[in-house]
C-alpha cells in the first residue's frame, strides 16, 4: 500500500520510500527526513475534499506531502491493539 492512500487517522509504518526514476531527488529527501523502514506514521489532515496535501505525523515531526510525494512511500498498516 502507499502512503497517498492512507485514510485520515489511519497509523502505518514505512515499509519502503521507492525512486519514481534513477537519482530521484523527492525519494532521497524524504528517506532524510526520517521515512526510514519501520517508522511508524499517522495521516493528521488531508486538504478540501480529501485532496492534497496531506499532513503526516511520523516521530516527533509532521510534514504536509504531496500525493505525488506520498505516492513513493510504500507502507503497511499498524496492527490495532
Amino acid at each position: 500500500m502507499l502512503l497517498s492512500e492512507l485514510a485520515l487517522g489511519q497509523t502505518a509504518s514505512v515499509v519502503s520510500v521507492e525512486d519514481a526514476y534513477p537519482a530521484d531527488a523527492i525519494a532521497q529527501r524524504l528517506r532524510d527526513l526520517g521515512f526510514v523502514s519501520g517508522e511508524l506514521l499517522k495521516v493528521r489532515a488531508v486538504g478540501p475534499l480529501g485532496a492534497e496535501p496531506i499532513l503526516v505525523k511520523i516521530a516527533s515531526s509532521q510534514f504536509a506531502l504531496r500525493l505525488n510525494e506520498a505516492a513513493r512511500i510504500r507502507i503497511a498498516l499498524a496492527s490495532s491493539p
